[in-house]
């Protein structure tokens, strides 16, 4: 069983062109200006960067956190090539150290479904512990209905040029185990397989809820993707005043 993210986190950003990120990023920094005069913010769980790079574009001074040095490694690389000034660090939510707080924290498309059922308020009360007196964690989560319904034993396909793969996926009882193998295209134009497995864990909204109140944050709003329906994703900001 390979380490997650080895070879997908060079190409995640990539893969997932069709969620529209834009929009994604516009709603997500909406809720940060409405929520008050922040300046600094730490992006958990980055990925490739969309996300920090559009936080920081926005003037916002943001950092990124994310647990593959392979998601970092390509992170880092949009970033100087959209000249972006930021830091990418090697970090685990469920062990999160910040050197000084920030005003607030985000963790976008599916991290806190990463965390086990066991490490869950250690985790947001590490989040809890890097904001500031007045800080916001924003975040979502994939439903338990798409982690139950739409992923659990079913496979996925795409067939690209450059890229190809199959996504099997099998319940299990705290969510849904996703293996992957991946074929991708090298210089020489011969593919190169290789295989990942994942892990997500299915949460309710009363569960989210329950423990970020358990990690000390005082207000939590939640409501559908981009404010629509939760069938699928359940965005919250947590609040500690």
């Amino acid at each position: 069983m390979n380490e997650s993210y080895t070879a997908l986190g060079g190409i995640f950003e990539y893969l997932n062109a069709d969620c529209d990120y834009l929009t994604w990023s516009q709603y997500l920094l909406n809720k940060i200006k409405c929520a008050g005069d922040f300046r600094n913010g730490l992006d958990i769980g980055c990925g490739n960067g969309y996300f920090t790079r559009a936080l920081n574009k926005a003037g916002y001074k943001v950092d990124g956190v994310d647990i593959s040095e392979s998601m970092l490694s390509r992170a880092k690389q949009l970033a100087a090539k959209e000249g972006v000034r930021c830091e990418f660090l090697l970090g685990d939510i469920t062990k999160l150290k910040v050197c000084g707080k920030v005003d607030f924290c985000t963790a976008v498309n599916d991290c806190v479904n990463y965390v086990p059922k066991n490490k869950l308020k250690t985790a947001f009360a590490r989040i809890y512990a890097a904001t500031n007196a007045n800080g916001a964690f924003f975040f979502d989560i994939s439903s338990e209905n798409k982690i139950r319904n739409i992923l659990g034993e079913n496979l996925f396909g795409e067939d690209r040029d450059d890229i190809s793969y199959l996504w099997f996926n099998k319940q299990t009882e705290d969510g849904v185990q996703m293996d992957l193998t991946f074929f991708i295209r090298g210089e020489n134009a011969l593919y190169t397989r290789y295989d990942e497995t994942h892990i997500q864990y299915a949460y309710t909204e009363e569960e989210i809820i329950s423990a970020l109140k358990e990690a000390g944050f005082a207000r939590v709003e939640c409501e559908g993707h981009l404010g629509g329906g939760k069938e699928e994703r359940i965005q919250f900001a947590a609040f500690k005043r």
